[in-house]
Formats: C-alpha cells, structure tokens, sequence
C-alpha cells in the first residue's frame, strides 16, 4: 500500500495545473480520501482511483472560483449598503423642517450710535459722486477681476448749480493734456433718489496743483444735485468720531468710520505737493476715496480724503485729508477765476535746502525784490553779491503779524490764510538787527507762485519786472 500523495504526480492528468495554496488544499483532500479508501479495506483500481481522483481534482478549482464570487458579492453589497446608509445619514425622513428651524430672533431697534451714522452716510451719501478719467479704460485681467486704473475716484457736488470738487489728481492725467476750461476730462455718476447712477459729462473749471484741488463741471437737473453741507476745521479735536464716504477700488458710495488720528499734518499728494494743515484719520482711505468728503459727527464736511500713508497701497489706517479752511479758499476761486490768485510779498525766496547753506537756520530769505513792487516800496533788500564777490544776505522774514516763520514753506502756509487785498506786518532780520515794515504790505497776486503752478518759469525776474506785468 502507498499513499496517494506519493503517486499523485504521476497519476495527474495531463494539462490539469494548480498551483499555489489551491495545490496544497488539492494535496490534502487527495490524502484523505486515500486514507478512507484504506480503510474500508477495498482494492482501489488505479483505473477507478484516477477517475476519482480526476472528479476530487476539480473540486478545489470550483470551490476557489466560489469563494471569489461570493467575495465580490459582498464587497458590492456592502459598497452598494456603505452608500445606501450614508444617504440616508445625510437626512431624516421623519424629521420636519418647522422642527429642525431655528427660531429666529428681530434684528430691534439700532444702537443711538448706529442709528446716527446710518442717517449721517443716507442723507450725504447723494451728495458724492463717482468720477471716472475720461482718458482713461477700465482693463480686465486674466483673472477676470476689472482693474480700476488710477484716476477713478470720488467727489462731492459743491453747489445745485453743477459743480463738483475732487483731487487734482483724480483728473491729473486728463489735466496733463493741458486741455482748456469746458473740455471734458472726466465722467461723473450722481446717485439719484431711486439708486440709479446717473452719468454726466465732467467738463473742466478750474484746477490747482499745489493744493491738489479741482472743479468740474456737470449739467445735471437740480433737483438731483444734493450739494455737501461744509463744516469748519479749525476747531477740530483728536479723538472726536469722522466718517468717510467714497468708491475705494470702484466699489461706490462706501462708508468707513474711524476718529480723527491727528492734525496740522503735512500731505505728500500724488499731485506731487506738500499741502499743509492735513488731518489724519484712521478712517479707512483707499484708491478711489480720493476726492470724497471727510465728516464730523453731525454730518458736515471738514475735509477733502486725498492721501494715505502705506506700503503695500492700501488703507494702514493712516489717511489725510485736505481741511475744509483750505477748500472753502480754494473752491471759489477756481469757480470765479478757473485758477488760484494768492496773496503773496511779490518777492523770491531762497529754498529751503538753499537758505541752509547760507547759514539761514530760521526765517524766509528774500532773493529778489522786483522794483516797483509793493514789496521794494515797503524797503525790503534782496540778496546781493559785495565788491568782493561775497554773497550779502537780504533780510529774513521771521514772522509774519506775530506768526512765527521757520522758511520758505512755512511762509507760503501761513500766507494761505490770506486774501488778495490783506494787509500784515512783517517781522524780518537785516544782518544783527530784528525789523518791523512801518507800512504793512498790500497783498497782491503771487507772480512766483502762479507762474511754478504752471511750470513756466524758467529764470528768475529781474529788477525791472514789475507783478503787474503779469498776466
């Protein structure tokens, strides 16, 4: 008797193979049925013993085949069953809406401070507009976002006869084209009492580059001009609550809120100007603002939103505005003249930077006197070169009726406080000595300031050029 495990290989059919696990499984079944055959004392037939090793053979391969049908069937059940109780995860048939809602409380009445400023933005909201520089196109990038180019910002309607003020340069680029007073530099949207924008053609008044102030012009109907109620800035306070109200990046009639930060600032415009007696504001001021109204607490305009002080080019909580003092001087003037006419000495004044170098640490240099001029009646001496070739210092304005003067640009702020026609008295130093004009000055049109606000000056005037030659 030998044991079948030992004559299988040689007993296997021809072209039947199972390897692997299902071979040994294969091994095993064959061993035991040897084992019962030996048992029952029968003489196994090799015929026999092949036919019936041929059926056990096949036993296994359909056994194994078994076994991966029903484990895919259950991987599909429970894939199908996993989905099945995950949708129903996702909600609760038996569960009403009424039950799951929740309740819903009314939003009640505004706080005193809340309701104050939302009627404060609702009633002077019509009163700013958006201009857009005629010149310029709104251009759309890749990312589909529409870039705002510089010159869209914001004004506000001066008076119901059409005129709006905003930066100069809003409009600079327009105004670059030097274009003449009735030309169309900008497009204007007005916000009528049904939220609809209405456009207008902005056609130029008046412009001033140093104070970076403009005027235009829109023939809309009065009853859609809402003109800015205008408060006073000198009696401003740090600390007292401001609001401020534009199109920052485009996004029109935008409200930020925020206190007055400090004052007395000076701005570096993008005009390219130092403008004096800037209020600074935390107020939240970005590309587009420029232009648009700076509000107290009762809702009056104490400055014009021009600049802000950043790294990154937008709002870092630094903001200055143009006070309205400046604007109330400025405005009128552009509307009546279509240009500034500033109260001036009529004389030239050494820089800064230059006046330092003479060893002048305080006070305004005179340079040049132009004869005839109010200034030369009144006695006041140029510098001049002495027989030598030394320079001989004029005298040195250093107040200006009691207001101290420390240069050039501190006088031209101070000088802003006056009009055409005002009378000062000069403080001035003539080598060791401190004089005072014993007649004060008539203020005449300044020949230095206009012709610079034009970039027509090329050479100083001389002796014999009298202001009034000037047109």
């Amino acid at each position: 008797m030998h044991c079948l495990a030992c004559a299988a290989p040689a007993a296997r059919a021809p072209g039947r193979r199972v390897g692997g696990g299902g071979g040994r499984r294969r091994m095993a079944i064959e061993c035991a049925a040897a084992s019962s055959f030996t048992r029952d004392g029968e003489e196994t037939d090799p015929r026999s013993m092949m036919e019936t090793y041929g059926e056990m053979s096949s036993k296994p391969v359909l056994l194994a085949s078994r076994r991966k049908l029903v484990a895919l069937s259950s991987f599909c059940f429970c894939l199908h069953s996993s989905r099945y109780f995950s949708a129903l995860a996702l909600g609760d048939p038996s569960v009403k809406i009424d039950d799951v809602t929740p309740k819903i409380f009314p939003s009640g009445p505004l706080f005193p401070t809340e309701k104050r400023i939302a009627e404060l933005f609702e009633t002077n909201t019509y009163s700013v507009v958006n201009i857009f520089d005629a010149t310029l196109r709104p251009q759309l990038n890749v990312t589909g976002v529409v870039e705002i180019p510089e010159g869209n910002g914001s004004g506000v309607v001066w008076d119901d006869s059409g005129h709006i003020v905003t930066n100069y340069h809003v409009v600079g680029n327009a105004l670059s084209k030097k274009p003449k007073p009735g030309e169309v530099v900008a497009r204007v949207n007005i916000l009528a009492a049904d939220g609809i924008q209405k456009n207008f053609e902005g056609k130029l008044v008046g412009a001033d580059r140093s104070k970076d102030l403009a005027v235009l012009k829109v023939d809309a109907p009065t009853d859609l001009l809402k003109p800015i109620n205008v408060g006073q800035s000198s009696a401003l306070r740090v600390g007292q609550q401001c609001l401020a109200i534009g199109n920052p990046f485009g996004f029109d009639h935008t409200l930020t809120v925020g206190v007055i930060s400090g004052l007395n600032r000076d701005i570096f415009s993008q005009a390219g100007v130092t403008i004096g007696g800037g209020i600074q504001t935390d107020a939240a001021i970005n590309p587009g603002n420029s232009g648009g109204p700076l509000l107290d607490s009762k809702g009056h305009m104490i400055g014009i939103n021009t600049a802000i002080f950043t790294q990154t080019g937008t709002s870092a909580g630094v903001g200055f505005a143009i006070p309205s003092s400046t604007v109330l001087k400025i405005a009128p003037q552009l509307i009546q003249f279509g240009k500034v006419r500033r109260a001036g000495l009529n004389v030239e004044f050494a820089p800064d930077p230059i006046a330092y170098q003479l060893n002048v640490r305080t006070g305004a240099l005179i340079l040049q006197v132009p004869g005839g001029s109010a200034a030369a009646k009144a006695g006041l001496v140029p510098t001049s070169r002495g027989f030598a070739g030394n320079i001989v210092l004029g005298d040195i304005i250093v107040a200006v009726d009691g207001k101290p003067i420390k240069g050039k640009s501190d006088l031209s702020r101070v000088l802003d406080d006056y009009g055409v026609g005002d009378k000062v008295s000069l403080t001035f130093q003539r080598g060791a000595e401190t004089l005072e004009t014993h007649n004060p000055l008539l203020f005449l049109p300044n020949y230095w300031v206009y012709m610079q606000m034009h970039n027509t000056m090329s050479q100083p005037a001389t002796q014999q050029e009298s202001p009034s030659s000037i047109k």
